[in-house]
């Protein structure tokens, strides 16, 4: 299942950095999951500081 990040994101960039199929970009506000991209593996879920990546 794909993840999705919501408006708790600070914007750190920690998921981006560690998502391994490059799912992850800066958005206008906070950064964005291409939902066709992710694979569901959690990663960027279990580097966020403030747990803004949450599965959908």
């Amino acid at each position: 299942m794909a993840y999705k990040i919501t408006d708790a994101c600070i914007s750190c960039g920690a998921c981006a950095e560690n998502c391994p199929v490059a799912a992850i970009s800066q958005g206008d506000t906070q950064y964005v999951i291409d939902a066709d991209t992710c694979i569901g593996c959690g990663a960027c879920a279990s580097v966020c500081p403030v747990g803004a990546p949450e599965e959908e």
